[in-house]
């Protein structure tokens, strides 16, 4: 519970620097306190865990305007299967959910719905196949958005918004978020994993 209500800490003072209330903003918090939205959250309530995931979401659409490369778009979708199939497999159901939540994701919206759903799709279809192969490929897709930081924080925070859509981050979950900030070059405790 210590480490939920320090990241929700994190979103406040984040949230207060992107409004002018002062604060370091990105470079310190990143933004990622919503990664908690379930991770060690056993006593707090869920409506905090619904705040902090639309928070985590709407500093998603604050940035929508830099997150328009291929790269980002590769990656989001990479990150996206990765974290479906964390636990080894994608049941149909799964794979429509997410593809509902790529659908409808404001920032993702910079992009056609066919190239969203083909390029997760493909990397559902390699992680399921053979999920060692599929998520060395994955990860490689991921590790292209490196280059800009502030692509490279996006695509963990989608892959957080994803994860938590359910209102469950399972250990396999954080597992493959932590995975992709080490292909990121990005520190997995910044983001609460």
């Amino acid at each position: 519970m210590a480490m939920f209500d320090r990241l929700k800490e994190q979103a406040k003072n984040l949230q207060q620097s992107r409004s002018g209330g002062g604060g370091t903003g990105q470079g310190q918090h990143g933004g990622h306190a919503p990664g908690s939205s379930s991770a060690g959250s056993s006593g707090s309530s869920g409506g905090s865990k619904a705040q902090l995931l639309g928070l985590f979401k709407s500093q998603l659409a604050s940035a929508k305007a830099e997150l328009k490369s291929g790269s980002y778009r590769d990656a989001s979708m990479a990150m996206c299967a990765l974290v479906a199939a964390a636990d080894g497999r994608v049941d149909p159901a799964e794979r429509q959910r997410v593809e509902e939540l790529i659908a409808s994701n404001e920032v993702l919206q910079n992009f056609p719905a066919d190239q969203l759903r083909q390029r997760f799709n493909q990397h559902v279809d390699r992680l399921t196949a053979n999920f060692e192969q599929g998520k060395a490929e994955a990860l490689r897709d991921i590790a292209k958005a490196a280059k800009k930081p502030t692509e490279a924080r996006a695509v963990v925070q989608t892959g957080m918004v994803v994860a938590g859509a359910d209102g469950h981050f399972e250990a396999s979950e954080q597992y493959a978020i932590r995975e992709a900030c080490q292909a990121l070059g990005l520190s997995p405790t910044e983001f609460g994993v």
